[in-house]
């Protein structure tokens, strides 16, 4: 007994050291469902996040992993300028053979107890057919088809959103945000890394492109005239700009050393190992950061807009607002000497503090 009750004061310590409002761990034996919501935070408005279904090592690796991406999702809110909270969801399972009508409506029963506290999306492991299941059974979903009401895929917005990152910050390193003859190495080229390969190609960037899955990673590069390289070779590549669009961490101790890249700038979530070392690694490094919460956010804001009633150019304005967006946040790192990183989560903090003021006051 006394091993479990440990285990639950870790649990618990964890979630009060994340600073989260409210953790759930959803399980139905029935479907096969074990899952994890996790709200961050929702003083801007109810949390939103995507589902991300991972063959995850143990449960102990899950639950950081949703902590760790519904953190994000409150910055990314806050500094998007959008009135949504941040949490996020796991589902513990292979995606490709576990997955079934069944658990996903399950899992959407326990996103309907929470009241509409926590509203979510697709993510990896996920996709708009998942979405129309939740849907069944509760109305807080986004990111379902467009025939059934709703934005559709939000890949495109995403990679629309990190394409004007890396142009703010191309703007800064090189003095104009012309992307011609630059080159950039994709990592990861799933429904978003593929937009953005596109993106770049058609302003004539020279784009090399890894992925896990060989087939894929041959259409792309058949497609798109990009250059496939493999996995272990980027990091040694004399590129402009790294992108990374597949898991998070790989801007750690080991992959800075070698990188001779100026700018990193891509979608995949949680990119520094460490948020503290790395950050300032980097700073030291002269490679420029951008904030993969502040410029992958197109996504959040095409679920925004769903769920506001926005059209899609209401949409397009607010995810060009993320090139201004990481200029304000570059200056303020060079002001201030601080990481891009850190500058980002001043600037998302500061609005929470305003928001909450005006919240408690009736």
């Amino acid at each position: 007994m006394s091993g479990n009750s440990s285990t639950v004061n870790s649990i618990l310590d964890q979630i009060g050291a994340s600073g989260h409002k409210k953790v759930v761990f959803c399980n139905d034996p029935d479907t096969g469902l074990k899952a994890i919501i996790a709200i961050h935070d929702t003083t801007l408005g109810p949390a939103i996040g995507g589902t991300r279904m991972w063959n995850y090592a143990s449960e102990a690796e899950a639950l950081e992993d949703v902590l760790r991406l519904s953190r994000a999702m409150t910055y990314k809110s806050a500094i998007t300028g959008i009135n949504l909270g941040g949490g996020n969801a796991v589902i513990i399972g292979d995606s490709r053979k576990q997955k079934s009508e069944a658990m996903m409506r399950s899992y959407g029963r326990f996103i309907k107890n929470l009241n509409g506290e926590f509203i979510t999306a697709e993510d990896v492991g996920t996709n708009t057919r998942d979405m129309e299941y939740i849907r069944m059974e509760t109305t807080h979903v986004t990111g379902v088809p467009e025939s059934l009401g709703g934005a559709g895929d939000p890949s495109p917005t995403t990679a629309k959103g990190v394409y004007l990152g890396i142009k703010a910050c191309v703007k800064e390193v090189f003095g104009t945000d012309m992307l011609a003859g630059r080159s950039v190495v994709v990592q990861g080229i799933g429904n978003v890394g593929e937009h953005l390969v596109e993106l770049l190609r058609a302003e004539n960037v020279e784009v090399y492109i890894s992925d896990i899955n060989e087939d894929r990673l041959q259409h792309v590069a058949r497609t798109y005239k990009a250059k496939p390289i493999a996995a272990d070779k980027i990091f040694g590549l004399n590129a402009d700009i790294y992108a990374p669009c597949a898991l998070g961490a790989t801007v750690n101790d080991r992959t800075i050393d070698k990188m001779k890249f100026a700018i990193i700038a891509g979608s995949a979530n949680n990119q520094l190992a460490d948020e503290q070392v790395h950050g300032k690694k980097l700073l030291e490094k002269g490679i420029l950061f951008a904030p993969d919460y502040l410029i992958n956010a197109g996504g959040l804001i095409s679920c925004y807009s769903e769920l506001t009633g926005y059209g899609k150019k209401r949409t397009t304005q607010l995810t060009e607002n993320i090139y201004n967006a990481t200029r304000d946040v570059i200056k303020m790192s060079k002001k201030d000497n601080i990481p891009t990183v850190w500058a980002a989560n001043r600037i998302a903090e500061q609005r929470i503090i305003d928001i909450k003021k005006i919240k408690s006051s009736f």
